[in-house]
């Protein structure tokens, strides 16, 4: 199995002088000017100083371009918090973060509870650059900060009744306004197959862009699964369940003929309202080619040998 490389990002000292320098020349205003029609319209971004460049020259192992920070962090679904991306970054200033633990049991022969600072400490934070699908038909491509799953996983010792991984989101109605919803069947919940939980690609993250988590993007804690739709990685997770029977997710309650368990990225099965062919990648112009498993195929379809990508979509 290949494993996906990762790539450096450009200290903060460098790229925040380089910042500086074009302040001065007058030319920040004029590149924002040129790109603003590839960009998310009507976001609310951070302050200027907190954004960093898009690390012009950095690409993920296909070549492709990371997607600004601004776009990352200001384009965002988050239905906790609303159901207009571009509300969330708004909406979700101030959430308290910090402290958070997370509990991970269930059939395990170690249970425990974790706090977020002692997740950082116990596993080495790694940068890994992944594309990321939403099912909506638009991707972006963003470098992470976090640790393989398999590592927490190993530590707490599934029994061998576990076959699945059932992840749960905090529930806070009086800070998340979109939680007092009542079409959703709050808490937001997750799972993945115990071997795709275990797989090196599958990552708890903790940060992005070289930069803790900021509450729109799932902080403190949140899964990123890269060969799956966007809605797979569930954000601010405060319990991690070792099961035996396959877990039912949010949207697998919600609208069951359109979201199966699996959710693997793939050009040539539909959702039942739009194509799945092509996509649309978010600071570029037109629309792409959308790949099996998101372009991860080699590393994880032996995980699916056998089984109709269709049906178990």
């Amino acid at each position: 199995m290949n494993k996906i490389p990762s790539s450096e990002i450009t200290p903060e000292s460098v790229y925040m002088s380089r910042r500086s320098f074009l302040k001065r020349a007058g030319l920040l205003a004029a590149a924002a000017a040129a790109l603003a029609a590839c960009k998310p319209q009507g976001a609310v971004l951070p302050p200027a100083d907190a954004i960093p460049p898009s690390a012009s020259g950095q690409t993920d192992e296909l070549g492709d371009a990371l997607t600004d920070y601004q776009d990352v962090t200001t384009y965002n679904n988050f239905y906790e918090f609303s159901l207009d991306k571009e509300a969330v970054a708004r909406l979700s200033e101030g959430w308290i973060t910090s402290p958070w633990s997370v509990t991970v049991g269930g059939l395990v022969n170690r249970p425990k509870t974790y706090d977020v600072d002692d997740l950082r400490r116990l596993y080495d934070e790694e940068e890994r650059i992944y594309r990321m699908r939403c099912v909506e038909g638009w991707s972006m491509v963003i470098p992470w900060l976090g640790f393989p799953l398999s590592k927490l996983l190993k530590d707490v010792e599934p029994t061998g009744q576990a076959r699945y991984v059932r992840f749960e989101s905090v529930y806070d109605p009086a800070g998340l306004p979109g939680q007092r919803d009542p079409w959703f069947n709050w808490p937001y919940v997750e799972g993945l197959r115990l071997d795709e939980a275990m797989h090196d690609l599958t990552i708890l993250s903790t940060g992005l862009y070289g930069k803790t988590l900021l509450p729109q993007n799932g902080a403190p804690l949140r899964l990123v699964v890269p060969w799956k739709y966007g809605f797979k990685s569930i954000k601010s997770i405060v319990k991690i369940e070792l099961v035996e029977e396959m877990p039912s997710s949010l949207w697998m309650d919600a609208a069951p003929s359109e979201y199966g368990f699996y959710a693997n990225v793939n050009p040539d099965v539909a959702h039942p309202r739009w194509s799945q062919a092509t996509e649309r990648r978010i600071g570029d112009l037109g629309r792409r080619d959308t790949l099996l498993f998101n372009g991860y195929e080699e590393a994880v379809a032996s995980l699916y040998s056998g089984m109709d990508l269709r049906q178990n979509y």
